[in-house]
């Protein structure tokens, strides 16, 4: 607890920026989704099969995985809060749409009769008989949405849109439960608010011959007005923070900035946060963040996109995930093919490699190690039938990775399970698992105490890591290409792993030690 504490005090501006961020997505995807679902609904009400057909379209998008919907949007959309708001927003049409619509259409016909026979109109009929009346259920259907919104914008982080997810996914890097607390309560505290909130509009907007009798308590006109004042009021608020928060983001934007992206693991947003003070440092330009993007082929896509200027990854990925070229195992030629074919293709620049490689490493368990007698890859094959292996989804998929091993060596493990991140770490701590993909610069495979097996059968690829930049870049800020140079060639694979183990395990922050990192260098010259 104290732990905990300390890190929110330490965090606690940093936290403040991304509930706000939080709260805006929130907010906007809420908004919209009202726009949308109250008058769709209004139009299905007189047409069951278009009903059928339209809530049948909503129950098919809210089956589709969050984070998939959210990579297919942004090679159309971009990276950002707008894929993040329009997933939130395909998201909560159908509480919106089905509970405005069953509100509507269970409404007596014997008392929408009535209001046809005392003339009136069908707008007056609409608002002054039909909405009243299915107030309840329509304002369940939105508090239903925005309780599930504040859930479902912590996604929003994965495509570089901030919120509190930020320090969900940091905390997973880590495994943190601390910094997984720090952005899960507070995205709990904010459901709990939003829908408080909302159950004092509810208690206003419904009319009181609904209630049930037990809530029906006689009431001055002046004790009505002030409880709408409040529920207005308090509502008004989830409205004006955001509103403010974006008027005055877009005040303060500078007009020579670069943005920089990585992906949603700890070396990626180290190198990030290099690269900005690097240029901050050197120049009068200001860098944007657009961290934590979710993978590879999203961080390449934001890049083709001009959503960001440049982020780092690695020869191997570059050359057979974003490249789709033939595996090759040669360092120079895997440098000089992906060098090459991002320019002539996409015109994006290749760095020279940063002086570290971030290869993979298959590791065991201790007591996997031993019982199997593992020391190298070739043991591994020999014993795969007995080993259960816990690895990432891409390490599953990619064909670099075991579906060449299966290919190669016609491995088959007693077991394959998909984990993410540091989550088979905790399965192959506890037991779960005996061996797992790790990485040669990864902190976490020194503090669950793995043992990495020797790749004595040269079967991986090299990873170099490397910066990808577009190229009109250097046209915009031409004084930005000997800056972004000092990062070349100086970064060995000790010391890339020892600010690794700096995030992961000692638990600092990953701009501190970036920062740390270029002092002791001697890269920057302004002190902070």
């Amino acid at each position: 607890m104290n732990a905990f504490f300390s890190m929110f005090m330490e965090r606690k501006e940093e936290l403040l920026n991304l509930f706000i961020d939080h709260l805006n997505m929130t907010t906007m995807a809420v908004l919209i989704s009202l726009a949308i679902g109250i008058p769709l609904a209004l139009i299905i009400t007189k047409s069951k099969p278009l009903a059928t057909i339209v809530i049948g379209i909503a129950n098919l998008l809210q089956s589709i995985p969050s984070i998939a919907l959210l990579a297919f949007m942004v090679p159309f959309v971009g990276i950002g809060q707008k894929p993040a708001i329009i997933m939130v927003v395909l998201y909560s049409l159908l509480p919106i749409i089905k509970n405005a619509y069953t509100g509507i259409t269970e409404i007596d016909p014997d008392k929408v009769e009535v209001a046809n026979g005392i003339g009136l109109s069908p707008m007056q009929r609409l608002f002054q008989v039909q909405l009243p009346m299915a107030a309840p259920f329509i304002m369940a259907g939105i508090r239903i949405s925005a309780v599930t919104a504040v859930g479902t914008v912590t996604i929003a982080a994965f495509a570089g849109a901030g919120g509190l997810g930020w320090f969900i996914n940091l905390g997973l890097n880590a495994n943190d439960p601390n910094l997984v607390l720090l952005g899960a309560i507070p995205a709990s505290l904010l459901a709990l608010l939003v829908d408080y909130i909302l159950s004092k509009m509810e208690e206003v907007v419904t009319p009181e011959g609904l209630k049930p009798s037990d809530q029906i308590v006689p009431q001055t006109p002046r004790k009505i007005l002030t409880k709408r004042i409040v529920a207005f009021g308090l509502c008004a608020l989830l409205l004006v923070i955001p509103i403010y928060s974006g008027v005055s983001a877009v005040v303060q934007k500078e007009n020579r900035t670069i943005v920089v992206g990585s992906e949603n693991f700890t070396e990626a947003i180290i190198l990030g946060y290099l690269y900005k003070n690097l240029i901050e440092d050197n120049t009068d330009i200001k860098v944007e963040e657009r961290f934590n993007l979710n993978g590879s082929p999203l961080a390449f896509a934001a890049l083709k996109r001009g959503d960001i200027d440049m982020f780092t990854d690695y020869t191997g990925i570059a050359s057979s995930i974003l490249l789709k070229l033939p595996l090759e195992t040669d360092t120079k030629k895997v440098y000089h093919d992906v060098t090459t074919q991002m320019k002539s293709k996409y015109n994006v620049l290749i760095s020279e490699p940063l002086g570290f490689s971030n290869e993979y490493v298959i590791s065991a368990s201790p007591k996997s190690a031993e019982t199997w007698h593992l020391e190298k890859l070739s043991d591994l094959v020999e014993q795969a039938p007995k080993l259960r292996f816990g690895c990432t989804t891409a390490f599953s998929q990619r064909e670099d990775c075991l579906p060449k091993m299966e290919k190669q060596f016609g491995i088959h493990f007693k077991d394959i399970l998909g984990l993410e991140g540091n989550i088979r770490y905790q399965a192959i701590k506890s037991d779960k698992v005996d061996v797992t993909d790790a990485y040669s610069t990864d902190a976490m495979t020194v503090k669950v105490k793995l043992v990495p097996l020797k790749d004595d059968l040269g079967f991986f690829p090299p990873y170099e890591a490397i910066n990808l930049t577009r190229k009109d870049l250097y046209s915009r800020y031409p004084e930005i290409r000997p800056v972004l140079k000092k990062l070349e060639h100086a970064i060995t694979t000790k010391e890339m792993a020892e600010m690794n183990y700096e995030v992961d395990v000692e638990g600092k922050k990953a701009s501190i030690v970036a920062h740390e990192f270029l002092e002791k260098k001697g890269l920057l010259k302004k002190s902070k």
